[in-house]
């Protein structure tokens, strides 16, 4: 492998891929599969339903971007889930990278609304995994059981194609729409994320004690 892919396997302060508890995490959601294309499967979707989907607990510091942080809670928005991602296939040995786009998110809360000003989450966070020669995208975002109460289509990974958000829900309304894609990186681009947030978004310490899944009922 090339010195431009070694970077794509390399642990960072944020992708900890090899935190003693990261690397527990990869060798017990892959079993006993053998090919990179099947471990990286197993991966997704350990990720996507073994923690929940929470943008309350959203933490913009290299401590609550890291993967075993994350894996340590149970629980994070769709950044960090990415992160946590990237660490576990890179513990596995499958290059990955974080990749980024801003959305217009459907699924909010009045109180996410006034937080954020508008509908767009900036810097949405997916994990782009390299197999057999390609790079493909992985959002393990929304678990199964946020879907299925919320009527949202799951979001799938096969190893072969792009696994990226539905535009429509279950029932034809409107979910979520792709702004812009700002590109794919070997770790956090932390300070051009956090300078967005810091000009794009309020703060509200008040986050910490809210229910994302009793506010998004409303």
């Amino acid at each position: 492998m090339n010195s431009k892919m070694r970077q794509y396997l390399q642990p960072t302060p944020t992708i900890d891929s090899d935190h003693p508890e990261v690397i527990k995490f990869t060798k017990q959601q892959m079993g006993d599969c053998m090919t990179p294309r099947d471990q990286a499967i197993k991966l997704y979707y350990a990720v996507r339903d073994k923690i929940l989907y929470d943008p309350y607990s959203f933490k913009p510091s290299i401590e609550g971007f890291r993967a075993s942080t994350t894996l340590n809670n149970g629980r994070a928005w769709c950044v960090p889930k990415a992160i946590l991602l990237a660490a576990c296939c890179r513990a596995a040995e499958i290059p990955a990278r974080l990749g980024f786009a801003d959305v217009r998110n459907h699924l909010t809360t009045a109180r996410m609304r006034k937080l954020m000003k508008d509908e767009i989450f900036r810097w949405h966070g997916y994990t782009s995994i390299y197999l057999n020669g390609v790079w493909l995208k992985a959002t393990p975002a929304f678990n199964i059981e946020l879907c299925h109460r919320f009527k949202l289509k799951p979001l799938d990974f096969d190893g072969r194609c792009d696994s990226i958000y539905h535009p429509f829900d279950l029932e034809g309304n409107k979910h979520m729409e792709y702004i812009q894609y700002r590109g794919e990186f070997a770790d956090i681009p932390f300070d051009q994320i956090t300078e967005t947030f810091k000009n794009e978004y309020l703060s509200d310490p008040s986050l910490s004690d809210a229910d994302f899944d009793r506010d998004v009922e409303f």
